[in-house]
């Protein structure tokens, strides 16, 4: 499987909703599109970015690839292991 975010071959994917499902599940909305992501990188999106934030302005794959902070953690998550637990700030 590859992380659709680093492009890393990794074990096992994640799927992220590119809307929150606090911004859809109450109100009963599609839940919108999915990506497969590693773990990392997961833990990372929801570690930068507030969930309002990540409904309404990054909201694609693109929007999250081009973001700065995003860009450096990928820069640098494509250079370590994907056995290998990493923190994420």
């Amino acid at each position: 499987m590859q992380c659709q975010l680093c492009e890393r071959d990794c074990n096992q994917t994640t799927i992220h909703h590119l809307v929150p499902r606090q911004y859809t599940k109450r109100k009963k909305l599609d839940p919108g599109e999915t990506i497969d992501i590693c773990s990392a990188c997961h833990r990372q999106i929801h570690s930068l970015f507030a969930n309002r934030l990540l409904a309404t302005e990054l909201n694609t794959l693109e929007k999250l690839k081009q973001q700065p902070d995003m860009v450096r953690f990928l820069t640098w998550i494509r250079k370590q292991d994907t056995n290998k637990r990493v923190k994420v700030r």
